[in-house]
This record gives structure tokens, C-alpha cells and sequence, in this order.
């Protein structure tokens, strides 16, 4: 029997997995309540706004893939908000920039994730706002023994905190220091928040769907949408090293609603594997897979060896380099051609036995691609680690994590699944709005301020998030769901996982404990916006005799430490049996799996 780091939990009633262990038990104790998968999802999406802060918040986003017993068809509920009106290229040119800032309130989409989430809860829910609210209300409230990871990403921002962000550092700043690993935090402020969209939808009757309708307008166009205004309005200093005002309304608030879309699909070894649709990086994932399967070496798909290694990392290089020329919200992606076999076998042919440095969009249908300038070969790169509020930070050059996103799946014994990535709106992102105890996001900083490109920055266009869950089908039925915070890591990360679950065979756990390694050969999506051609970060625990072969190939190996890549959560049904399971990542030590 192979060890792994925890055991992949089974049984027949209901599993959640997710980035904090009290969000996972949280959402288990709405499924002991009678919930339904949706509801506990719900339930942790809150929570993490609570005990990850420095992960994600209420004014970031979250994209999900869900199915229903009733229906089993995945849907991609997507709650990332577009630009606002006044986000042009002309407003960010006339302030002197290049890039937009990775921080601050410039920075800033038009915030989804409280919307969906609310939506999920009224079209599939089954509880109240009220029942589902009660654990984030009661742990921003009380407190809970914060994490001290969050202690250290507030230590790293101190400084801008204190001379610039005064309203952070009102919250995170008490007693004139940073928190401590475990010491008991509340945000009151947010506590309020909730337990003010709570009363607003109670307030409108005894009906379920009334009250989350009254809610989600509290939030629009109510107390929410008026403080929003009026704290976006006020300068702070930025990654610019300016002081800006933000640009998001309330008007982009009350013309915002999250929503239902059809997911991209592949048809890969007898499964159908669902993304978010080419407005995000999932479809990555997708062409990665078409494009191994197109190699016909059955050696591809071993994350275990060199070769299986390389070839899968040659396979990412060509997806990333398609996502940046052919990606974006409302332009013309040629995504069926993308996901062809004919496209594929095009792709196929560009691995060979040595690692590339370049970056190769394809021309799908025969259409050229249309590379950004600031990647362009001979582009000025400009490289700022020591930034921390810059990016999504993820993961350093080194392995060293940062802090990211969070990631959610649930399956109850209904049948229901959902497999959901909520992000941004972390402390860092922006100075807090002291009335509601929350910044605004930074996802801005993923488009471009070049005319013409996939991802051009223009009112109403949603980013081109790096937010990816996934979630796999079987004969029609829903079998997996998955996913990981990371940023550009994100589908790489899952890519090996996939291969070692549904091609090697390995239980949840023993997939996710597995030495994981990424390829930074592609430009980043944050700020500063920076690519690293030919470098393959693994983890340490990585055969040295597939490291030594894998540099032999070409690859410029960074070693990075025995745990640290990656943040997997995992959940699956066999719709033969009804048995349930669940894994979660030990990396980080805070994801956990629950369930019986």
C-alpha cells in the first residue's frame, strides 16, 4: 500500500474539500443539517472570506462548475465581474502607464463572488441565507485563531499599511502589529456586513428566493453598492507608486449579475472534462490533454517519469502560448478549432525530445495569432518580488508560496457537485472599506492596455482570469470535481493530478500528495506580467534521476522544496455504487477533506 499523507476519506453521505479546514467542516455541518451540496458550498464560500483573507474576499470573484441530481449536464456559474464604464485603455495611457497596477484600487473588476454565491443558493439551494450566513457571521464575529500565514502577509505589507493604507491598517494593524499564528481575529465590520444582508432579506418576507433576491440588491444597489462608491472615489497609493482613485460605480454594481453559461468540454478517454469557457485559462487544461493525446506514446501520460514530464510540459508551453494570443471575453476565439483533433495533432508535432524557450502560438483555421508587445521576443521585462501586494502572489521562482486563492468541491449523496475557485478581493489587493470590513479586488491587472489583443482592457469585458475548477464526467454522470489556487499554475497543477487519477489509476490522496513541478515558460498573468523561458520548478522529491534526465532534455530545473507546489482539493462519486470520496492537499498544512 502506498503512504499518503491523510487517507482518501469514502463513504455514501457527503464530502467537501477545501483549502481551510473550518471551511471544510463548516460546509459538512450544513450537509448534516439536510443541505444539499450547494448550500454547503455556499456555506464555505464565506467562511473563506473569513479565515483566508489574504486568499480571497467578498469583492473578488469565483467561477464554479456545477451538475444537479435533477440535471447532471455541467453549468459554469460565473461570478467574475467585468471592468467598469470608465476602465478604458485611454484613463490608464493618460496616467502614465504601461500595465495596469497590480494593486490597489485602479485595480479593481466590478466584484462577483457575493452575487454568485447568492445565486447558487437561490436556483439550487435548499436553506436560508440566514442558515447558510450563520458560521462566516459567527467566526467574523467572535473571532477564530487566525492563520499565520495571514500574519505574515499582513507583516509584508506593514509599511504600505501604515503610511498609505490607513484603513488596513485600522483592521489588521491592532496594537500596532501585525496578528499572530493563532491568536483569536474578528472582523466585525464584515460580521456586520452579512448580518445586514441577512436582516435586508428577511425583511422581505418568509420566502426562500425573495429573501436571497433582497439580499443580492442590498448588495448592488443598497448599503454595499453606496460605500463601494464613495471609498472608490478616494485616492490611495498604488503599484504604480502613485496615489489613483478607483473607477468601480455604483451604477457597474447594479448593472452586474452573475452568470449561468455552458462550459468548454473535451472528450478524453471515455470522460468529458468541463472548463470554465475561453474568457478564462480553463480551456488550457483541455488543449494540453487533446494535445498529449495526439502524441499516441502511451509514456505521456506518466507524471512520474522524464519523459511523461516533459512531454506534458511541452503540451502546457503550447496551450499558454494559445492562451495568449486567442483568449479573452467578447472576441472572436476560435474555440472549436482549438479543441479539434486536427489542431492537436498540429500542436503534437511541435514536441520533440528538447525543451523549447519560445513562445509558440498556433494559428487555429489559419489564422495568425497576435501576440501582446510586452511578450514579444526582446520585450523589456521588468521583474519586482519584492512587491507584496503585486499579482495573485502565488508561487515565487523559488517554490515559495505567497498566498493565492482557495478552491471548494463538495458532493453529497444526492448526487449534486460543484467544484468552485473563489479569489481575489485578498487584504493586500486593496485598502479596506472601513464600513464593510473587505477590500475590492486587483483583476484588472490581467488585461492588456494594447488595442486589438484577445484580452484588451475595455468597459464590460470580464478578465481573463487564471481561476480554473474542473469538474469530469462519465457516461453523462458527474464523477469528479477538482481544482487548485495557483494562478497560471493552476491547470498545470492539475493536469498531472488528472493523469495519475484517471489514467494511473491512484486513489485522490495518493494523486495529490504526488511530487508536483510547473513550467514558468509562459508570461504571467499578474503584474508585473514577467515570463521565465525554459524553467521547469519541482518539487525536491522529484526522482533526481528524472530531474538529471529532464535537464538533459533541456529543461532549466529549479528545485523547490519537498511540499510545496500546489493546493489541490478533490471530490468524486462512482455513479455505480453511490460511493463518495475526497482528498485535500497537505501543502500549506490548512486544506482538509471531511466526510462520511
Amino acid at each position: 500500500m502506498t503512504f499518503t499523507t491523510r487517507p482518501t476519506l469514502q463513504g455514501t453521505f457527503g464530502m467537501v474539500s477545501s483549502t481551510h479546514w473550518l471551511a471544510s467542516q463548516a460546509a459538512m455541518g450544513i450537509l448534516e443539517r439536510g443541505g444539499n451540496a450547494f448550500d454547503a458550498a455556499v456555506t464555505a464560500g464565506f467562511v473563506l472570506h473569513v479565515v483566508e483573507p489574504h486568499l480571497n474576499g467578498p469583492g473578488g470573484e469565483v467561477p464554479a462548475i456545477v451538475a444537479t441530481a435533477g440535471d447532471p449536464r455541467p453549468k459554469v456559474l460565473c461570478g467574475q465581474g467585468p471592468a467598469p464604464a470608465g476602465a478604458t485603455i485611454a484613463h490608464f495611457r493618460s496616467l502614465g502607464m504601461d500595465l495596469i497596477p497590480g494593486a490597489g484600487p485602479l485595480a479593481a473588476a466590478v466584484p462577483g463572488a457575493v452575487d454568485a454565491w447568492l445565486l447558487l443558493l437561490r436556483e439550487h439551494g435548499t436553506l436560508t441565507l440566514a442558515e447558510v450566513l450563520e458560521p462566516a457571521i459567527g467566526y467574523a464575529g467572535a473571532g477564530h485563531p487566525l492563520l499565520g500565514r495571514v500574519g505574515d502577509t499582513v507583516a509584508a505589507v506593514r509599511s504600505l499599511f501604515e503610511e498609505h493604507w490607513p484603513t488596513s491598517a485600522a483592521l489588521w494593524l491592532r496594537n500596532g502589529r501585525p496578528p499572530a499564528a493563532g491568536e483569536m481575529f474578528a472582523n466585525p465590520a464584515y460580521a456586520r456586513t452579512l448580518s445586514r444582508l441577512v436582516q435586508a432579506g428577511q425583511a422581505a418576507g418568509a420566502d426562500r428566493e425573495a429573501q436571497i433576491e433582497a439580499a443580492r440588491r442590498a448588495w448592488s444597489t443598497g448599503f454595499v453598492a453606496e460605500a463601494i462608491e464613495a471609498f472608490s472615489r478616494q485616492p490611495f497609493r498604488d503599484s504604480s507608486g502613485r496615489p489613483n482613485a478607483g473607477l468601480v460605480t455604483g451604477d457597474d454594481l447594479a448593472a452586474y449579475s452573475a452568470t449561468w453559461e455552458a462550459p468548454a468540454t473535451l472528450d478524453w478517454h471515455g470522460y468529458s472534462v468541463a472548463k470554465t469557457g475561453f474568457w478564462g485559462q480553463g480551456p488550457v487544461l483541455l488543449e494540453a490533454l487533446a494535445t498529449l493525446d495526439a502524441l499516441d506514446d502511451p509514456g505521456a501520460y506518466d507524471a512520474g517519469t522524464a519523459a511523461g514530464v516533459h512531454a506534458q510540459a511541452e503540451a502546457l508551453k503550447l496551450a499558454f502560448a494559445d492562451r495568449e494570443a486567442w483568449y479573452g471575453d467578447g472576441t472572436d476565439v476560435p474555440a472549436k478549432a482549438l479543441l479539434s483533433r486536427e489542431y492537436a495533432r498540429e500542436r503534437a508535432a511541435l514536441i520533440g525530445d528538447r525543451a523549447s524557450a519560445e513562445l509558440r502560438p498556433g494559428c487555429p483555421d489559419g489564422a495568425q495569432p497576435r501576440l501582446p508587445a510586452h511578450v514579444q521576443p526582446g520585450a523589456g521585462r521588468r521583474t519586482d518580488s519584492t512587491d507584496a501586494t503585486t499579482g495573485e502572489p502565488t508561487v515565487q521562482s523559488d517554490g515559495v508560496t505567497r498566498g493565492d486563492t482557495c478552491h471548494v468541491d463538495v458532493v453529497d449523496r444526492w448526487g449534486n457537485m460543484i467544484s468552485a475557485t473563489p479569489s481575489g478581493g485578498w487584504l493586500q489587493s486593496s485598502p479596506t472599506i472601513p464600513e464593510l470590513g473587505f477590500p475590492l479586488g486587483s483583476r484588472l491587472q490581467m488585461f492588456w492596455l494594447e488595442e486589438g489583443l484577445a484580452s484588451s482592457l475595455a468597459p464590460g469585458r470580464r478578465p481573463r482570469t487564471t481561476l480554473s475548477p474542473t469538474m469530469v464526467h462519465r457516461d453523462g454522470e458527474p464523477v469528479l470535481a477538482c481544482g487548485t489556487p495557483g494562478g497560471d499554475q493552476q491547470d498545470q497543477w492539475q493536469l498531472p493530478f488528472l493523469l495519475r487519477h484517471l489514467v494511473g489509476g491512484q486513489p485522490l490522496q495518493e494523486a495529490i500528495d504526488a511530487p508536483a513541478w510547473h513550467t514558468l515558460s509562459l508570461p504571467g498573468s499578474f503584474y508585473p506580467r514577467d515570463m521565465e523561458p525554459g524553467v521547469l520548478v519541482v518539487e525536491d522529491r522529484l526522482d533526481d534521476d528524472v530531474q538529471a534526465t529532464l535537464r538533459a532534455y533541456g529543461h532549466e530545473v529549479r528545485r523547490s522544496d519537498g511540499w510545496s507546489l500546489g493546493r489541490l482539493c478533490a471530490v468524486s462519486r462512482d455513479p455505480a455504487t453511490g460511493v463518495l470520496a475526497a482528498g485535500a492537499n497537505p501543502r500549506g498544512m490548512q486544506g482538509y477533506a471531511c466526510g462520511r
